[in-house]
């Protein structure tokens, strides 16, 4: 008779970080329970030049679970694109739940109209066509604008991170979450700079600057998932 080998303590990390276990993740965990309109969006991005920028649906799922954690009303995007994490939080805050949303290029999100209307969702987005920078600043003139977000979501120029978050952190509520998507950048976080296509060193450099800053954040609890491109989830604590 064969002998059963018991599984290895220390799990094997090629497997943990094999194309084929994200697959698995996929197709067991995420894609069965998206949202139909979510999926349509998803798959129309695909169809962009730059489509691989869409927010990673395994991460939407994550975020999906602190929104409904938070009971989360009043949120902000800072970086849209088509719309995918924007569809999928209107999706998942009350009726009459508002989303602050700032990107500079309105061309990417018209791709994502259609179906947030299909959704019946537009009416929960304040999209503003700027950079973002201003529009935060603008929103902390008035001092009742301070701690009355739950949540905040940045998938926008990596150079810009901390910044972005001096401002946010303002805005977000004591107890509310901050979550910065691409914080692993491909992997290259990891990588000596000579092995760092030169395309991607600039902001790899502003990657590795942004995260150790974040670490270093007493205001904060963190939680730096691999998934995706890499998520840093921030809870502000003061």
């Amino acid at each position: 008779m064969d002998k059963i080998s018991k599984p290895s303590v220390s799990p094997n990390p090629v497997i943990l970080q094999s194309e084929g276990l994200l697959k698995y993740i996929l197709e067991t965990s995420v894609y069965p329970r998206e949202e139909e309109t979510l999926k349509e969006l998803r798959n129309a991005t695909t169809n962009h030049p730059l489509g691989f920028m869409g927010t990673a649906p395994d991460a939407g799922q994550l975020m999906v679970l602190f929104l409904k954690l938070l009971n989360a009303k009043k949120t902000i995007e800072v970086g849209v694109f088509t719309g995918y994490s924007l569809l999928l939080t209107a999706l998942n805050i009350p009726h009459d739940g508002k989303i602050t949303a700032v990107d500079p290029d309105r061309k990417a999100y018209e791709l994502g109209i259609p179906f947030i209307k299909k959704a019946g969702l537009l009416h929960k987005i304040d999209y503003i066509e700027s950079p973002a920078l201003p529009v935060l600043d603008k929103l902390l003139e008035d001092p009742a604008n301070e701690g009355t977000f739950d949540f905040a979501f940045v998938d926008a120029d990596k150079n810009n991170y901390w910044n972005y978050h001096e401002r946010l952190i303002k805005l977000i509520k004591i107890g509310g979450i901050v979550a910065y998507d691409n914080t692993l950048w491909g992997g290259t976080v990891a990588l000596p700079e000579i092995a760092v296509l030169e395309s991607k060193r600039e902001w790899r450099r502003s990657t590795l600057a942004f995260n150790k800053a974040i670490s270093n954040d007493s205001r904060l609890e963190i939680a730096h998932v691999s998934i995706g491109d890499g998520l840093t989830i921030c809870r502000r604590v003061s």
